[in-house]
């Protein structure tokens, strides 16, 4: 029987502006079993906003874990109880976000100089709900010593009985460098990560950060008990047909990223009819064909659907047509491009 804990060994990280609930079923459809998140969703949004636009998903997106920003535990177990009502799979605490909305808002990666008041904040949420409660952090922030910082910090959300922590590892500077830079200039420390899983046994240890590809997290996950792709899952979605096969020893849905995303087009064809406009959807597929010929006809296609209001989902279909059934002679993971 599949447990959620078994789906972490592989995730696709929450991303803003990126991880929407059709970018979700788009990559759902690449791969059965990876763990798909939400955008951060604030206590305040998810309180006193428009729920069923905010929280609006497929249920083909399952397993999906509702990721929420905010620092006042009441608040947090409210919208955690929410979240399981709607049916989520897993309530996240972001502990990690460098931004500045998001440090005025006391939460993201500046809770990390408060673990108690995050440990407060798990255990009401865990004593608000039967689902998996778990935290995203940082190694450590500005000035802090990843050494003690993590430790102290992991120590809290164990305490308060996470189910699992998810470190980026990387510091975050909230002063000096935009949330840009803050995933791409602080140095990578996975063997942090490591320390932590050992000195944490029982404490379910998910790496994210810089992961690339398929074969880097089969090489973390001799360490780690999962591991979550971010930037590269998006920018380059084929990545994701290759998790079943490779991470889960499953065979995926579909043999091939151009098989996926025809197979998007019926869930494409009900959106328009409720009003959804093609660019979406197809703004998720830009990255999909990498080195595969015809790929550039591809996303100037998809580029057009922006600029129609009226476009269809024939469009996908007949860009779709455009890249070639021939494999460029490269790397084994680009045989899941295409058909």
């Amino acid at each position: 029987m599949r447990t959620l804990q078994s789906n972490r060994r592989f995730a696709v990280a929450p991303m803003m502006e990126w991880t929407d609930r059709h970018c979700r079923f788009f990559h759902r459809l690449l791969t059965r079993r990876a763990l798909l998140y939400t955008e951060m969703l604030t206590t305040g949004a998810v309180l006193h906003g428009d729920r069923a636009r905010l929280l609006r998903y497929d249920p083909a997106e399952h397993p999906l874990a509702l990721q929420l920003g905010g620092s006042d535990p009441r608040a947090l177990a409210a919208c955690a109880r929410i979240g399981a009502e709607l049916g989520f799979d897993e309530i996240n605490l972001n502990a990690g976000c460098p931004s500045d909305r998001v440090q005025d808002g006391r939460f993201g990666a500046c809770l990390m100089a408060e673990p108690a008041l995050v440990g407060d904040c798990v255990a009401a949420m865990k004593s608000a709900v039967a689902i998996p409660v778990t935290v995203k952090c940082r190694i450590g922030i500005d000035a802090q010593d990843p050494e003690q910082a993590l430790e102290i910090f992991a120590q809290a959300v164990e305490r308060a009985g996470a189910d699992a922590l998810v470190v980026h590892a990387r510091k975050a500077w909230l002063k000096g460098l935009s949330p840009k830079e803050n995933r791409e200039v602080p140095p990578l420390d996975y063997d942090r990560v490591y320390r932590l899983k050992r000195a944490h046994p029982r404490l379910t240890v998910v790496l994210n950060g810089g992961i690339g590809g398929v074969e880097d997290a089969l090489l973390h996950l001799a360490y780690v008990d999962g591991v979550m792709m971010g930037r590269a899952a998006y920018q380059e979605p084929w990545r994701l047909v290759a998790v079943d096969a490779a991470v889960f020893g499953e065979t995926p849905a579909f043999a091939s990223a151009k098989e996926a995303a025809t197979a998007l087009i019926p869930y494409i064809e009900r959106e328009l009819a409720n009003g959804t406009r093609l660019h979406a959807v197809t703004r998720h597929l830009h990255g999909l064909f990498r080195a595969v010929p015809g790929a550039r006809a591809f996303r100037r296609a998809l580029a057009g659907a922006a600029t129609s209001p009226q476009a269809g989902a024939e469009l996908l279909g007949a860009a779709l047509a455009l890249v070639s059934d021939r494999l460029p002679d490269r790397d084994g993971e680009l045989a899941h491009i295409a058909a």
